[in-house]
C-alpha cells in the first residue's frame, strides 16, 4: 500500500460534531438525546455510556420494576374468586414492604413465596 495515498484518506476524514439536545451547552452524559454531525450526515440518538450503575440507579430500577409489578396486579385486588387472590395479595404486601427490607434491591419478591 502507498503511504501517502494512506495520509490523502485520513486528510479527507472530517471529525464528527456532538451536540447535547439534552443540556444544551454542557458535556453530554448517560441518556442525554444528543445530535452527531458529520461532513455529509447527522443522526440524533439516545447517548449510552457503559459503566457501573451507582446505588440509587440501581434501587430506582428495582421501584420501576415493583411499580410495574404492583400495575399489572393491581386487576387481582377486587377479583376476590380469582384463584391466586391470596398469593397475589401477599406477593403486592410482599412488593410494597420490600424497598424497606435488608434485601433491596438484591433480591426481588416472587409471586407464591
Amino acid at each position: 500500500m502507498d503511504p501517502h495515498s494512506l495520509l490523502d484518506v485520513k486528510s479527507n476524514i472530517m471529525a464528527e460534531v456532538i451536540t447535547n439536545i439534552t443540556n444544551p451547552g454542557e458535556d453530554p452524559v448517560h441518556g442525554d438525546i444528543i445530535l452527531r454531525t458529520g461532513e455529509n450526515w447527522s443522526s440524533t440518538e439516545q447517548m449510552i455510556v457503559a459503566g457501573v450503575p451507582t446505588a440509587s440507579e440501581i434501587a430506582q430500577v428495582a421501584r420501576d420494576w415493583r411499580d410495574g409489578e404492583l400495575s399489572v396486579t393491581d386487576y387481582i385486588v377486587p377479583t376476590t374468586d380469582h384463584p391466586q387472590h391470596a398469593a397475589y395479595i401477599a406477593y403486592r404486601a410482599a412488593l410494597r414492604a420490600w424497598p424497606a427490607s435488608s434485601d433491596f434491591p438484591a433480591t426481588r419478591p416472587v409471586l407464591g413465596t
